[in-house]
């Protein structure tokens, strides 16, 4: 038999201090440990997992893990077991289907290991013995927040205190708001949690700021990108939009707490879910106006989010989608449209956004003095994003650094990796990124006069060409498939009113029934609202919008950037493809919690792109640089300034510091 001293080592993966301080703590006594976002929890995880994994005679049971987690967690503990050379060690075993059968689960249970098990599940397999709570070794909890005095979860942990006093319980949390709300809320999750010391570590822990602010700091640039005229006076309409329907909700006396409906929580990430789930109790007594407005403010909050992220066009195809989902079908009487739409603001950003698109006034009679010139009424603006041309700048900063530091002195790649908020801005970005140095062809003899200066200026205006385009393609068969419906609605309405033979005006006289009104009343106004009141569009009449897409037609350079779709039998794959140079590639990825942190370990990449704002990404770029020497990042920080987005971000850290705050105070 060998000796202690000859047993391998546990190897762990906590280079800095919090976290082996963290770890300490957690290996000597049962306690809830609530983490700031970014400081790499699973890491934590993982590494306490394994330190109980490499004696082999354990069974650890991980509730509140989702698929991914799981993945993660499974790969980290064979990674680990394999540098540990632990030869007891069994990794992660998931149980997470009815298909399992009950003989399969009680084997696996009796030969011990770690095992991720749904709740359904494990309460079941408890409840009935199948696994003796008695036999698990300890009971290591996930996303602690959720959990209730009546959730699943918090059975679980009842039935295991109960019948085993000796087991350890650690429960884990990256996220301190939920722990804030309502009174006393720390010491009723520790109640539910049967779990007496918390363990509180925000981002000004001194240990925290100690081990991510010495000297292997990343290099951060900050970029304040201002807005152009049109984006700030949209967005100053929506927020009025939202600013009065707030003050609508707050008119309509629902009864419930409502200090917290203000324009600044209006910009959180989940206001309208709270607004939503403090109406649930009382939603069958609250009034079709309240329930309208309350989905209001979901379009309006969608609408802020499209402003910084969608390009002109987009905005403005979202904007007419928003408009026709809201209009009264055709024939109908009721007049129940959203109250904002009726408001100047609401003028303002449809009108501004069609600006951002094309511009002018239709003129009456208007001739083209030849079949090629270009109409003088309507033509495209395509107002680029400002965040595009700042982007090419960085990029084209970064391209000479590399050309004169050729030779890389860590172990960095040359990487450019770029994070976004979502696949869309992805997808824009990509496409910007591709096509930003391509052209079009100039359609007169005079307008090639300065293509040497245009040729080197990076532009999105071969992208918008093709997304305008496409919006008044998808506009022309947009306002046919309206028409048709229009059509059947009013064939369905007379054959209806021919086979009843009952009057629909319901005493009224006909519209077109000629009668003596008073000169200032609403009927005898011109050019009013409709029978049915609903808002009516200012639409472009045909001739220009024809004019206009034959202005944009497709050149031939168009025709060569089509989207390459081909079927190749890979034959001879060797002579014509070939594994990229990650010095050449460029990564844009959407933020996606602490997937961030594989996607950097994996690409290791020397220069970082945040085009939008992301606290937790930003603690995770400086746990990466603080626990690798040899590794520099140097880091492009983008944001409007005076915009939502710049609120967003500074009320998210404000509200998770005030959180910390609020529950190390209760902690005394």
């Amino acid at each position: 038999m060998p000796s202690e001293s000859d047993k391998p080592p546990v190897k762990l993966s906590l280079p800095l201090e919090y976290q082996q301080d963290l770890f300490s703590e957690l290996r000597s006594e049962d306690e809830l440990v609530v983490l700031a976002r970014g400081l790499g929890l699973i890491r934590v995880v993982t590494n306490l997992l394994h330190s109980y994994d490499v004696i082999g005679n354990n069974l650890i049971v991980l509730v509140g893990a989702d698929d991914r987690e799981n993945g993660w967690i499974g790969e980290a503990l064979a990674e680990h077991a394999a540098l540990s050379r632990a030869p007891k060690a069994r990794g992660l075993s998931q149980v997470n289907t009815d298909a399992m059968s009950v003989a399969t689960r009680e084997k696996m249970y009796s030969q011990g290991g770690i095992f991720s098990i749904t709740s359904r599940i494990l309460v079941v397999d408890l409840l009935s013995k199948l696994l003796n709570p008695e036999t698990v070794t300890g009971l290591v909890v996930l996303h602690s927040e959720r959990i209730v005095a009546t959730s699943t979860e918090a059975f679980i942990i009842r039935i295991f205190r109960q019948m085993n006093k000796v087991g350890f319980l650690k429960a884990f949390s990256d996220n301190p708001e939920p722990f804030t709300s309502g009174f006393a809320p720390l010491s009723s999750m520790m109640r539910n949690l049967f779990l007496r010391k918390p363990s509180l570590w925000p981002r000004f822990h001194v240990t925290v700021a100690k081990s991510l602010e010495g000297r292997k700091k990343a290099e951060v640039i900050e970029l304040e990108v201002p807005m152009t005229d049109s984006m700030k006076d949209i967005q100053n309409a929506v927020l009025e939009c939202v600013e009065v329907s707030i003050s609508e909700l707050r008119k309509a006396g629902t009864g419930i707490e409502l200090d917290d409906w203000t324009l600044d929580s209006a910009l959180h990430k989940s206001f309208d879910v709270i607004v939503r789930r403090q109406l649930d109790p009382i939603w069958h007594r609250v009034s079709y106006r309240t329930r309208q407005i309350v989905n209001d403010l979901t379009v309006l909050r969608s609408i802020l989010h499209a402003l910084l992220t969608y390009d002109a066009v987009s905005l403005n195809k979202y904007l007419d989608t928003i408009l026709a989902a809201h209009q009264p079908p055709p024939g109908s009487n009721r007049q129940n449209q959203s109250p904002w739409l009726f408001l100047d603001a609401a003028n303002t950003i449809f009108e501004t956004a069609k600006r951002r698109v094309y511009t002018g006034k239709p003129m009456e009679g208007e001739k083209l003095t030849a079949p090629e010139a270009l109409p003088e009424s309507l033509r495209p603006v395509l107002e680029e994003q400002p965040k595009w041309s700042l982007l090419a700048e960085v990029l084209d900063e970064i391209e000479r650094d590399s050309y004169f530091n050729p030779v890389l002195q860590d172990d960095s790649n040359g990487t450019i990796l770029i994070m976004c908020s979502d696949q869309n801005t992805c997808r824009q970005l990509r496409e910007y990124v591709q096509n930003m140095h391509v052209h079009p062809a100039p359609l007169a003899e005079g307008e090639g006069e300065d293509d040497g200066e245009l040729e080197t200026k990076p532009s999105a205006t071969f992208m918008m060409r093709r997304k305008l385009r496409e919006y008044l393609e998808w506009k022309k068969s947009f306002a046919r498939v309206s028409a048709s419906i229009f059509t059947e609605n009013q064939k369905a309405l007379n054959g209806y009113k021919d086979q009843s033979g009952v009057n629909v005006y319901r005493g009224k006289g006909p519209p077109n029934k000629r009668r003596r009104v008073r000169g200032g009343s609403a009927s005898a106004a011109g050019g009013g609202r409709p029978v049915n009141g609903n808002v009516q569009v200012a639409e472009d009449k045909a001739s220009e919008i024809a004019s206009m897409i034959a202005e944009i037609q497709p050149t031939d350079l168009d025709g060569a950037h089509k989207a390459e779709i081909a079927v190749d039998s890979l034959d001879d794959m060797e002579d014509y493809f070939e594994l990229y140079e990650m010095n050449d590639v460029i990564v844009v990825h959407p933020y996606d919690g602490d997937m961030d942190e594989h996607v950097l370990e994996e690409i290791r990449p020397r220069y970082v792109i945040m085009y939008e704002p992301d606290a937790a990404f930003i603690r995770r770029i400086e746990v990466y640089r603080s626990s690798h020497d040899n590794r520099n990042v140097r880091v492009y920080f983008m944001y409007y300034g005076g915009s939502v987005e710049e609120q967003r971000y500074l009320s998210a850290v404000r509200k998770e510091k005030d959180a910390f705050t609020r529950l190390i105070k209760e902690k005394g």
